[in-house]
């Protein structure tokens, strides 16, 4: 399973990447998708939503189940990731490529708070 080491995580499996204009983009994790099976539907949070860190904002969909994905810190959404409505399965065949929404966060510090990829391979094991 990749974990890669250049994005923050945190437990409940969104990845977050820090982009060069301030903003975040977010997803799920190998590790999610892994579990919940082939995706065969994804419901994006709308842009210019205002999201608190930790709420439910988006879902996916899978054979096996629907999972809500949670906006990992505060912010404005900025983007979305149209083609995942046409293409959930995106997210199974590169689950760091396919990512979900952007966000401009309120503070950028609370980036610091999540988990680097050391920390969300331990928090993996210890839920094993």
């Amino acid at each position: 399973m990749k974990v890669p080491t250049n994005l923050k995580y945190t437990s409940s499996h969104e990845w977050v990447r820090q982009e060069s204009d301030g903003t975040v983009t977010i997803g799920i994790t190998e590790f999610a998708q892994d579990a919940l099976g082939d995706m065969v539907y994804v419901e994006l949070p709308e842009v210019g939503r205002q999201l608190k860190g930790g709420e439910a904002c988006a879902v996916v969909e899978s054979v096996k189940a629907a999972s809500d994905v949670y906006a990992p810190i505060a912010g404005e959404v900025v983007a979305i990731n149209e083609s995942l409505k046409d293409k959930p399965e995106s997210i199974n065949a590169d689950a760091f490529g396919a990512w979900m929404f952007r966000l401009k966060p309120v503070n950028a510090g609370d980036l610091g708070a999540l988990l680097d990829a050391a920390g969300y391979e331990a928090a993996i094991a210890a839920n094993k």
